[in-house]
């Protein structure tokens, strides 16, 4: 087949091509090359075979530990780089499965309804239960759109409410030493504190000891994010001395801006419309004028930027850049979403990339995934105190393994 004809290509994309066509050559020659360029790309695709196995990365306190909720795995790249070696990875979302198998090369994740699946049979033996659990029936904004459309909220949200009591079945049957778990800030002070009440509880009567603590990733990447961790250990593998070495990590001097992960050309076809960036402009002094603090997030390179939602892809609004030379704003790309979530290269060299975490679903898919991911820089230094904890406990043990048996 000599020719090859495209269907429903979308106007922007044509008029890119048509922007971006060097002069002297035909924009069939210009795809040509766009085409060779792409296949002597370091990155494979999650539709291209490997061709070496990708190396794996374990440090000198090797541990075992499953992801649920994996999303595109905040938690596998972090944990991975420490040592840790993921033996069950669980999501639901058949986007984020694209992202999360082609990032790991793990075709074996699995996409089940995690509250129907057989825990004793389908989730092996692990030292660390990773999970950070649906947000959105405790997320002051979840919150909000559900009570506005008359629904339940918080463990009475009829679809993800009680999604962490299936956690804990999970610990019921097979009693992992430590859970890592992360959620919303919001989960403290959701419905005057009952909810954390009743997590607490939850976990104090299966003799797990909870620390837990509301951390910025700003300290990490240039994105104010708080976010709230929970670590537990189990009482029955860990004892006061163990856990005196554990700590979370704090607050560090170090600032960062959005000029480490702004692409110096970023296509023009993230500049917002005429139509929708007259909308956001109006929007915003609608509620100044009422006292509001509604509003886009207008950004230079020098600034740190609001916190990155799932609803990103709908008006880019809470993280705007000033393009220079350019009549509006425009949105993150795609990539630079990934850098400023913290999804850096040393993570995607762990799994055989040189040239960071492809994309490999839409632009549209890609910001969901981002504004739902945690930041793998913050679970990483959590987790090394973690590492401290468990290093400690073996040696005075003289134990090899965590793992009952």
């Amino acid at each position: 087949m000599k020719n090859i004809l495209l269907r429903n290509i979308d106007e922007d994309d044509i008029k890119w091509l048509k922007e971006n066509t060097p002069d002297g050559i035909s924009q069939n020659q210009f795809l040509k090359n766009l085409i060779r360029d792409a296949k002597q790309k370091e990155s494979r695709y999650l539709f291209l075979e490997r061709t070496k196995e990708l190396p794996k990365v374990y440090g000198k306190l090797p541990f075992k530990f499953i992801d649920l909720f994996a999303g595109i795995g905040g938690f596998r790249s972090a944990l991975n780089s420490l040592g840790g070696k993921c033996v069950f990875s669980n999501e639901w979302d058949k986007y984020a499965c694209l992202t999360y198998k082609s990032w790991y090369g793990d075709k074996d994740v699995n996409s089940s309804d995690i509250r129907m699946l057989n825990y004793k049979d389908v989730i092996p033996d692990h030292d660390v239960l990773c999970a950070g659990f649906p947000c959105q029936p405790f997320s002051i904004a979840g919150v909000s759109k559900k009570k506005s459309l008359g629904r339940k909220h918080g463990f009475l949200d009829p679809e993800q409410g009680n999604l962490f009591e299936k956690i804990m079945d999970i610990v019921d049957v097979k009693r992992p030493p430590i859970l890592f778990l992360e959620n919303v800030k919001n989960l403290k002070s959701h419905n005057k504190g009952k909810t954390w009440q009743r997590i607490n509880e939850e976990i104090s009567k299966r003799s797990y000891i909870l620390y837990s603590e509301v951390i910025n990733a700003k300290y990490w990447v240039p994105q104010s994010r708080e976010r709230i961790y929970l670590v537990c250990f189990d009482k029955k593998k860990f004892n006061d001395k163990n856990l005196s070495h554990f700590c979370f990590p704090q607050k560090k001097d170090t600032k960062h801006f959005l000029g480490e992960v702004l692409e110096k050309y970023p296509d023009k076809k993230y500049m917002l419309s005429d139509k929708l960036w007259k909308y956001l402009k109006n929007y915003a002094a609608k509620h100044k004028s009422r006292g509001n603090g509604f509003g886009y997030g207008l950004n230079t390179s020098k600034n740190t930027s609001r916190t990155m939602s799932a609803r990103y892809y709908k008006d880019g609004s809470e993280i705007l850049i000033k393009q220079n030379s350019w009549k509006n704003p425009r949105r993150l790309t795609p990539k630079e979403a990934k850098y400023l979530m913290g999804f850096n290269d040393r993570f995607a060299l762990n799994f055989g990339y040189h040239d960071g975490f492809p994309q490999v679903v839409s632009d549209t898919q890609s910001y969901k995934q981002f504004g739902n991911s945690v930041v793998p820089l913050v679970v990483e230094e959590i987790g090394g105190k973690i590492l401290e904890v468990m290093a400690n406990r073996i040696l005075e043990e003289k134990t090899k393994s965590l793992i009952t048996g």
